[in-house]
């Protein structure tokens, strides 16, 4: 698993997966993004699934915990580029509402009027 990281602005962090997320990479990349949520700064995860092979239910616990976690803060998660079968497990997990059909391009022009509340 590769697994990259971006803070874009003070509000928003893009991880982008890449290969395949199992046990061992969500507890790395649990470990990276835990604290920056933990110190309130953080309002937006984007979890880019372009690159990403395979996914294990580990995976959405991952994602279900930060948006846990995000919750107080009324922080939103955002996934997009999902396989259509991870779309499906997604599905059936209940993010579908989470799921963008957008480029993550696309999804950071929104991002500021959504951030902002406009």
């Amino acid at each position: 698993m590769i697994h990259e990281v971006e803070r874009v602005g003070e509000e928003i962090i893009i991880i982008r997966l890449k290969g395949e997320l199992d046990h061992h990479s969500t507890t790395d990349i649990r470990n990276e993004i835990v604290p920056l949520i933990k110190n309130g700064s953080i309002k937006v995860l984007v979890w880019n699934l372009k690159d990403l092979n395979f996914m294990d239910s580990s995976g959405i616990g991952l994602i279900l915990g930060r948006m846990r976690e995000l919750a107080p803060i009324e922080g939103q998660t955002i996934i997009v580029n999902p396989s259509p079968t991870m779309k499906k497990i997604f599905q059936f997990a209940g993010l579908s509402p989470y799921i963008y059909n957008e480029s993550e391009i696309e999804i950071m022009s929104k991002l500021g009027g959504i951030v902002y509340g406009q």
